[in-house]
């Protein structure tokens, strides 16, 4: 097998050299190569109840094995000799995408006590640099940590700081390998040094104690990732000396920590997707964390601190869409939870922030964000207007507590990322920043649409809709995109895209499906997309994609679709269900091998997920997750054209998933469609580090998307 893959190799690296750009709408003639054929070596497995599955692909689960890298090697080598065609055109793309961006852009400052923190960038640099400026920003600037610097020599990075209350020292945080593995250095940024503490394999920040003397970080189970400790270290301290402040036994159950908004209570929480707990400890004392209140089934809950003797509590507990509470630090048991906002059946409460005399709510009513400020002294309140009919508002970073000046985001399909600053007593606004997009853009040229979609059991399915002015045709004629992600309560905002335009400007209409599993509009919409409700996701994105077809918007033969993680167990679940609907497919890190991941134990995405997906343990959960798991049920059919991503060092969803659903999809497919795997070698599941290197991965996936229409301009 090893022989034939290096064969393989080297076939397709002279046909690469072979193959010329295409430079006209007439496809060049693709290389007469074959694709990598995976070594079948049967694993049987046996589920609890009896039922047994053969997977033929398992033995790819082993980064260690040579055979492995050596098919992963040459599934990327196919890949680049099927697309040498393209390559100038990915280049293209990439300059085009890249053309947008501002090099030399900033961020819009915000104030921590005498300092205002900002992060740059310089023409050229991948990574950003974090500095700072003290009293005025006219001051001279003092760099935190620049990332251009820190990623010198790596293939990857991922990196960011937390600052010590006194502003002397800062916790340096990264990844250089894309695992979700963080090591910890502190800097004296009074000296410009690096002090000799460093701890290696944490997966936080570094929530510093009010002496600047330590901080509490939590780690995981290096075998299941889950986060099962927190953990303080004293500076000046070998780290294996650090503490162990809490340990969370429960396999369900994840831990993590933070700090409330008043900085006087560090907060541990542990919770998996339908229940958490929190604890609390002195920032300025520390001591063994104290219960705010048990864990319950189903019920989930935070709290913070905003000054007096009480918690904010944020809670579903008989609230389906939230609501807030307050309840005495002296005893913060469920029982004295007083209502500070009560639920309400038509408005889900997303988000709140909580300053001196006031408090900023971010809430969601039909799918579209509100913001709502109330003054705590009388309880008077009034409501931010948004005017566009699909776009995200949403509270910005507010680190100080007594202030008027409230710091929201607002972006559309159309409108840029922008930064506002509003002043909650007078409730004048203004606009700090508009994310540039360089060239000829003007966002006049699009128009933006949202939709209400029935879906077949009568639910109507927000859908955010964006085309370019003068190419949109309601004739049926356009090509068309559509993405969704719909799972884990996380929605799908309507939020501009710099390198989407690269799709609008050629015709394509765009569109995101805002289906259940997410929580746009609201706490049972998430319910009504996980567990034994899951295959609701799968039916209201291929209900949007056909409302698309049907009312002319897009091309019934035209249409792309995208989603990554679990958005990639979404395209894995539609492309069997209804792989007619969709001329293509682009499925990134997708978790696509649901069954075999949620019966093993000992790796990620498995006990503390059980509740978003299932127990395999119980027959009637372990039978659904079977009857749509993409990987169990493939079978032989003409498919869509189909490119999944992964990252070797993926620590979210295992690189195998995606390897193992194209090894498999290779032997059963009657289509000649394409069907291709990228496995980024040096990245996790985010994909390439950088700004720019992140730019080559989505040239390639738009130039997939071109080839097959035969648009190369």
């Amino acid at each position: 097998m090893k022989n034939k893959i290096q064969n393989l190799l080297i076939l397709s690296i002279g046909m690469s050299v072979a193959c010329s750009p295409q430079d006209s709408k007439s496809p060049s003639p693709l290389p007469n190569v074959q694709p990598p054929v995976a070594e079948i070596t049967p694993y049987e497995i046996t589920s609890k109840h009896g039922d047994k599955r053969i997977d033929n692909y398992y033995w790819l689960n082993d980064r260690d094995n040579p055979k492995v890298i050596d098919y992963l090697t040459a599934e990327n080598q196919y890949l680049d000799t099927m697309m040498a065609h393209t390559k100038g055109f990915q280049e293209k793309l990439f300059n085009e995408m890249r053309s947008r961006i501002k090099e030399d852009d900033s961020s819009v400052p915000y104030k921590l006590d005498d300092y205002y923190y900002y992060t740059r960038y310089v023409e050229g640099g991948e990574y950003p640099i974090y500095a700072r400026k003290k009293g005025s920003l006219d001051a001279p600037e003092e760099i935190v940590m620049d990332g251009n610097e820190l990623g010198k020599g790596k293939s990857f990075l991922s990196f960011w700081t937390s600052v010590s209350p006194d502003h002397n020292l800062a916790a340096i945080i990264m990844d250089t390998v894309g695992r979700n593995f963080y090591t910890v250095m502190i800097k004296d940024l009074r000296k410009g040094e690096m002090l000799p503490d460093q701890i290696e394999n944490i997966r936080s920040s570094a929530v510093w104690t009010n002496d600047n003397k330590s901080f509490y970080y939590s780690i995981p189970d290096m075998k299941t990732l889950r986060n099962y400790q927190i953990k303080r270290h004293i500076l000046g301290e070998y780290a294996t000396q650090d503490e162990v402040v809490f340990e969370e036994k429960d396999q369900t159950l994840s831990c993590g920590v933070g700090k409330t908004k008043s900085k006087k209570y560090i907060v541990i929480g542990s919770g998996r997707t339908d229940a958490s707990y929190s604890m609390y400890l002195d920032a300025d004392n520390p001591s063994k964390p104290k219960l705010i209140s048990p864990l319950q089934d189903n019920v989930q809950y935070s709290a913070d601190h905003a000054g007096g003797d009480k918690f904010y509590i944020y809670t579903n507990r008989d609230a389906v869409n939230y609501r807030l509470v307050e309840a005495p630090i002296s005893n913060p048991e469920i029982g004295l939870w007083k209502d500070v906002i009560p639920h309400r059946s038509d408005i889900f409460l997303e988000n709140v922030d909580y300053f001196k005399d006031y408090l900023a709510i971010q809430e969601t009513k039909e799918g579209l964000a509100n913001i709502r400020i109330i003054k705590t002294a009388d309880n008077s309140e009034h409501q931010m207007e948004f005017e566009e009919s699909a776009y995200y508002a949403g509270l910005g970073y507010n680190p100080a507590f007594d202030t008027k000046i409230l710091r929201y985001s607002y972006t559309s399909l159309t409108t840029p990322n922008s930064t506002f600053d509003y002043n909650m007593e007078s409730r004048e606004k203004i606009l700090m920043k508009e994310q540039p997009v360089l060239g000829d853009f003007n966002k006049e040229n699009y128009q933006t649409e949202r939709i209400m979609v029935p879906a077949r059991d009568g639910k109507r399915i927000p859908m955010s809709i964006v085309f370019r002015k003068d190419t949109f045709k309601k004739d049926g004629s356009c090509p068309g995109w559509i993405y969704s992600y719909g799972s884990y309560g996380s929605s799908t905002e309507s939020a501009f895209s710099s390198t989407r335009l690269s799709l609008l400007d050629r015709g394509f209409v765009y569109a995101i499906a805002h289906i259940r599993g997410g929580q746009e509009m609201g706490g049972e919409w998430y319910e009504d997309g996980k567990m034994m409700n899951k295959k609701n996701t799968f039916y209201d994105f291929i209900d949007c994609s056909k409302w698309l077809q049907d009312n002319n918007y897009v091309s019934k033969d035209m249409l792309f679709a995208s989603g990554g993680s679990a958005g990639g167990l979404l395209m894995g679940a539609v492309t069997n269900m209804a792989p007619e609907v969709y001329k293509g497919i682009i499925s990134q890190v997708a978790f696509v091998d649901v069954m075999t991941t949620m019966e093993d134990e000992t790796i990620p995405l498995t006990t503390f997920e059980w509740m978003e997906w299932g127990n395999p343990n119980i027959k009637e959960q372990y039978d659904y997750m079977l009857s749509y798991s993409p990987y169990d049920n493939l079978e032989a059919k003409n498919y869509p054209h189909l490119l999944l991503t992964t990252g070797l060092h993926d620590s979210q969803v295992q690189y195998w998933e995606p390897a193992k659903y194209v090894a498999k999809l290779r032997t059963l497919k009657t289509d000649n469609n394409k069907l291709f795997l990228y496995t980024n070698m040096d990245a996790g599941h985010g994909g390439a580090s950088g700004r720019f290197e992140s730019l080559k991965e989505l040239a390639r996936e738009y130039a997939f998307v071109f080839d097959i229409l035969e648009i190369s301009k």
